[in-house]
């Protein structure tokens, strides 16, 4: 009743949606989200500050391979 709450996982469209860290080149600030494959329209999800943030992000989308824009 209250213990640890367990994360639950997401989806989302691979056809149309892409997983993608956006990075700021003026401040090195990093968001990941998903970018749409067909107008580059980038949908912000979280805020990454550490690499254990990211691997979470990864790890609650299904995500293996995720690339970086800037």
């Amino acid at each position: 009743m209250f213990g640890k709450k367990k994360k639950q996982e997401h989806t989302f469209d691979r056809g149309t949606l892409e997983p993608v860290i956006r990075c700021s080149i003026c401040t090195g600030e990093k968001e990941a989200g998903f970018r749409d494959r067909r107008t580059g329209e980038f949908r912000g999800v979280q805020l990454i500050h550490t690499d254990r943030e990211l691997a979470e992000f990864c790890r609650e989308w299904g995500i293996e391979d995720i690339r970086t824009i800037y």
